[in-house]
């Protein structure tokens, strides 16, 4: 098959395309910049940005199927910037599959699109936890519409799904690991609440597979086609475990300090006030989303990935440390 994936040169979008060329697909990357370690997969690279429908027109010309997984993340940013990139850009895949009658979409979308305050989630599927209300964060609240439209596409000629993979992590991670490792070795990490919630995690493999899996079962009519899908380990753990976990994998120092939510909520509300009235760069340390997010129970029933598409997780989270260690040039140290 000819696959574009939107994205390829990113955490999850790299394992995407090795992951691809290894099962001997034909793959194009759409990337705002150029990755060389996907020179090396043979992948050939397009280079342009989601906002740009023409460009991301003609990169859909002469597919059998697209991977979106492209999109702007973060804590922090306008709430345009995040439109731009998460909406416009998914309605221009949109209008390049229909140009050029590309049968399969499966979208990358989160499971911070039913984000509800602090109201835990406890072996949720789709089909009995709703969407989120007035979401704080333009990256859910821009995830939330780009799901909608994608599933709303689905019909006799497009074929699309939608995956939600909680906290992706694993060898190669430039965003979720680093930043805890920084922020525990300066002595600025913290628990809010006890750090006995528990929450769902990925490993990186993990969320490829169910991407693959779910473009092998992806066809007009299918039991996943126009449905959403939440995906992990199907391991929850506490936050506190998961995170020294991580950070022991890490070489990093393990983190046993919190704050109560009520002060992180109020802090991440002053950061959020602060930081544009200050023009301070950066994401600041706190947001009340992610002071929500901290602090509440998110745990996901794999039931529906496993009977629709056939999701089974391969690597636990035991391994997928060890294999972070090994990565790190050191050894996990379990609990």
């Amino acid at each position: 098959m000819r696959i574009l994936v939107t994205g390829g040169g990113g955490f999850l979008g790299q394992a995407l395309c090795r992951g691809l060329v290894e099962r001997g697909h034909e793959v194009t990357s759409f990337n705002r910049g150029h990755y060389p370690e996907l020179d090396v997969l043979g992948v050939r690279q397009l280079r342009g940005d989601l906002a740009d429908r023409d460009a991301v027109i003609a990169a859909c010309a002469g597919m059998d199927a697209v991977l979106h997984n492209a999109a702007k993340a973060g804590a922090w940013g306008s709430y345009d910037s995040y439109h731009r990139a998460n909406v416009m850009g998914t309605g221009h895949v949109l209008a390049g599959c229909r140009e050029h009658f590309v049968p399969k979409l499966v979208h990358t979308s989160s499971p911070s699109v039913t984000h509800r305050a602090t109201h835990p989630v406890e072996g949720g599927t789709a089909d009995t936890v709703p969407y989120g209300e007035d979401l704080k964060a333009p990256y859910a609240a821009t995830k939330l519409i780009a799901e909608k439209i994608v599933l709303a596409a689905n019909d006799d000629t497009l074929a699309t799904v939608a995956l939600r993979p909680r906290l992706i992590w694993g060898p190669g991670d430039n965003q979720l690991v680093p930043r805890l490792a920084e922020r525990a070795r300066a002595g600025r990490l913290r628990f809010v609440g006890d750090g006995l919630n528990r929450i769902d995690t990925t490993y990186i493999d993990n969320a490829a597979q169910a991407h693959f899996d779910a473009l092998d079962h992806l066809e007009v009519g299918a039991a996943c086609a126009g449905r959403a899908y939440f995906i992990s380990n199907g391991e929850p753990m506490a936050v506190r475990d998961i995170v020294n976990g991580l950070l022991r994998a890490s070489g990093a120092p393990e983190v046993q300090g919190t704050i109560p939510f009520r002060v992180a909520y109020a802090v991440g509300a002053a950061c959020e006030a602060l930081w544009p009235l200050l023009r301070l760069g950066g994401e600041p340390p706190m947001t009340r989303f992610l002071a929500e997010q901290l602090s509440t129970t998110h745990w996901y029933d794999m039931a529906p990935a496993t009977r629709d598409f056939g999701y089974v997780p391969r690597v636990s989270i035991a391994k997928g440390l060890e294999r972070l260690a090994a990565s790190q040039g050191g050894a996990a140290i379990t609990s």
